[in-house]
This record gives C-alpha cells, structure tokens and sequence, in this order.
C-alpha cells in the first residue's frame, strides 16, 4: 500500500481564515471508517486524506451542529460544510474575532 500523505497544516483555519491554534477535522469521521456505508461510498485514501486543519471554535461548531453520519454522507467537504447557513454564519461571525477569542457556548 502506499504511504497516504495528510495535507500540510496551513497557517489559518480552513474555515474562519484566523491565525489561531489549529486542529485536524477529518471530514469522514474515523469512527465511521469501517462502517459498510462509508467503505462503499469512499475510498481508503479518502477516508484517510479528507481533512481540514481548523481552529477549536470551529471544530467544536461543526461537532454542535451535525452527527458523525451527517458528516460522513453529507458534509464531507469544504464548500458542503460551508453551504450550511448555520455553521456559515458562525464562521462569518467569527472571522472578525481576534485569534485568540473563544466563544461561550
């Protein structure tokens, strides 16, 4: 099998565009990896690479607002996340935030 790179960490959230501590979301939830569902609709190497680097305030949002399922067959990208307009709005909200505010939940 080949060796499987991760992309690099980036220097701002993939989602935000802050400069703040970064964490690794993967956007096929890895507790779902063996699932049948999940190993017919993606690849090995997609289950493995498909990953955003992304600050705490976002990860935590995106784990408030959808189930590991919902992640896995249906936000499971970039843009599919974004075109929610909850969690869009929350990123936008928190882009004009300093890099270091946390939001109370």
């Amino acid at each position: 099998m080949p060796d499987l790179r991760l992309p690099e960490q980036p220097n701002a959230c993939e989602l935000c565009q802050r400069a703040a501590p970064l964490t690794r979301h993967h956007l096929i939830p890895r507790s779902l990896h063996g699932k049948t569902y999940v190993r017919k609709r993606f690849s090995r190497e997609e289950r493995i690479t498909a990953t955003l680097w992304v600050c705490r305030a976002c990860h935590d949002q995106i784990h408030r607002l959808f189930t590991e399922k919902e992640l896995a067959l249906g936000y499971h990208t970039r843009e599919a996340l974004m075109a929610d307009p909850r969690l869009r709005n929350f990123v936008e909200w928190l882009a004009s935030k300093p890099a270091g505010f946390k939001p109370r939940h």
